[in-house]
């Protein structure tokens, strides 16, 4: 009996829109996107959601240097992540700008409120080095050389008054989270990091800015013109104002994916770990609110052992990468070759490398092989299978235990081991297609061989049915190639007649020559070949 429909949220973090999004956040997205799909493959309610944090200071600076209106810059950039839904073909169910959505401010205020109400906020002066290219403060022994770990650059000395939020109060209920498995983080690494900060002691934080260093831009903090939020604060606020926190906890958005979704799940990389796995939990238990369930952190991608950065001008366009190769290729090599841990070195000759031959010379020369003896041996049409022998049997169970190992890979947040699942499929069959020969049996069955006849019968029934089994597992992954291998494989009225054989992924080749992405110093030409 089939288990009823669970719920699940997933989210990105929503990024900065000082620049334009590249391949780093792209990662995140395919991440995020491809278990959406799967829950709702398996038939659970789903609700994915991206956005952009338009209140950082680091937008409000790099408007000025470019000599144009805050709101007109941030909406720019943020019109290209957005359009990244179509780019790398996501399935967002709300996408949500906090310098704009309607729903944004009165959450951001309500959860203000609430914390305020639980006597975890509170004002005092304040001096420290700030990153803005971070949005945080830095103590001194968290600097390389007096310089932000991650920008390479010093941080400016800030000196006022702000709003504070009591995190100290929150140092054991956190260890508590950790060690019960209500707060899962993944990869354990990433757990092992959160249960270190922990440890080493949790210091309140500062929650807002005064107006003029935000320049006027960010949410007002309630009843004090002088102070707007601390960007972190209202961004990490959008995964449930989104949901119409701000009209009250019995919303029926906050109510059906906040409180009553069965997992809570966050997607996010290494460099925001404690903002989302102290800082927000903590926010949440300060205002009585259920916590995410999960936690899923991704490492970098990197160019040259560095990290994508738009401040050291090493990022990779997306859009670029699928008008050149398409966003199959691109989904592919970001959801099956980077792993659950550790960085990954980014280069276009792996991505058409893992194209060429997990999906041109993979899937792709399976279906069109498959295809093929269906028209040339049974004109068309797929035989049914009567008395399946051993190989049919042991093809059979392979194909049909996929989807449960995919379910585990990505119970544990492995999309690598998901599709090396895929892969290991496409291996099984063709080698069941070198085993059996279908060609041999053809001859055979041309001279009237009875027994070669059911032999050839069994062998096309079982490798159609295992790439349908393929086809509905690989649409997370790569939506478009699995939508035309499922119409490879499904027979057209009224004869009941296969498609004729096409390519389902073409074969790309690179040659040296044209820039691919204006700031990478990647170059390649890149064509396709059926």
């Amino acid at each position: 009996m089939p288990r009823p429909p669970k719920r699940f949220y997933v989210t990105t973090s929503i990024p900065y829109v000082n620049a334009d999004p590249h391949l780093g956040f792209a990662l995140e997205l395919i991440e995020a996107d491809v278990l959406a799909r799967h829950r709702r493959l398996r038939g659970d309610q789903v609700r994915f959601q991206s956005g952009t944090d338009d209140n950082a200071l680091k937008n409000v600076q790099a408007a000025e240097r470019a000599g144009v209106p805050v709101q007109a810059f941030v909406d720019t950039h943020a019109d290209a992540f957005e359009a990244l839904s179509g780019v790398l073909n996501l399935s967002y169910d709300d996408f949500l700008r906090t310098s704009k959505d309607p729903r944004h401010r009165p959450g951001a205020e309500r959860l203000w409120r609430a914390c305020a109400a639980a006597g975890d906020l509170y004002r005092r002066h304040y001096e420290g080095m700030y990153c803005v290219g971070c949005e945080r403060f830095y103590a001194p022994d968290e600097l390389v050389d007096g310089l932000c770990p991650d920008h390479d650059t010093p941080p400016q000395p800030v000196s006022e008054e702000n709003w504070f939020f009591r995190l100290s109060r929150y140092e054991e209920p956190l260890r508590q989270l950790l060690d019960s498995g209500r707060l899962r983080i993944e990869p354990k690494v990433r757990e092992n990091e959160v249960r270190a900060f922990i440890e080493n002691g949790l210091n309140d934080f500062s929650i807002s800015r005064t107006v003029d260093r935000a320049r006027g831009w960010g949410v007002p903090v309630p009843d004090d013109p002088s102070q707007v939020m601390y960007v972190w604060w209202d961004a990490l606020g959008n995964y449930i104002t989104s949901l119409d926190y701000g009209e009250g906890a019995d919303a029926e958005g906050f109510d059906t994916w906040w409180r009553k979704s069965d997992r809570r799940v966050h997607v996010i990389g290494k460099d925001i770990l404690r903002f989302h796995a102290i800082y927000w939990p903590a926010m949440l238990l300060s205002a009585g609110l259920p916590l995410p369930t999960e936690i899923f952190v991704h490492d970098f991608l990197t160019a040259n052992g560095r990290k994508f950065s738009k401040s050291l001008g090493n990022v990779v366009d997306p859009g670029w990468l699928t008008e050149e190769f398409g966003v199959d290729a691109v989904r592919w090599w970001l959801a099956a070759k980077v792993p659950k841990v550790g960085d990954t070195d980014f280069t276009v000759q792996r991505l058409v490398d893992a194209a060429n031959r997990d999906l041109a010379g993979g899937v792709g020369n399976l279906a069109q092989r498959v295809v093929s003896m269906v028209h040339r041996y049974r004109d068309g049409v797929v035989p049914e299978a009567v008395n399946d022998d051993e190989p049919a049997t042991r093809l059979r169970a392979h194909a049909t235990a996929l989807p449960a190992r995919i379910d585990r890979a990505l119970a544990a947040f492995d999309l690598r081991a998901a599709a090396l699942a895929l892969l290991s499929l496409v291996a099984e069959a063709n080698r069941y297609v070198e085993d059996t020969a279908p060609w041999v049996l053809a001859k055979a069955d041309r001279s009237g061989d009875v027994d070669a006849r059911r032999q050839l019968d069994v062998a096309l029934s079982a490798l159609v049915d295992t790439i349908r089994i393929l086809a509905a597992e690989l649409e997370p992954f790569v939506p478009e190639l699995a939508a035309r291998l499922a119409y490879q494989l499904q027979p057209l009225a009224p004869q009941g007649v296969l498609p004729p054989p096409e390519p389902v992924f073409p074969r790309l080749e690179v040659e040296p020559g044209e820039k691919i992405a204006p700031s990478s110093g990647l170059f390649v030409k890149v064509r396709t070949r059926a």
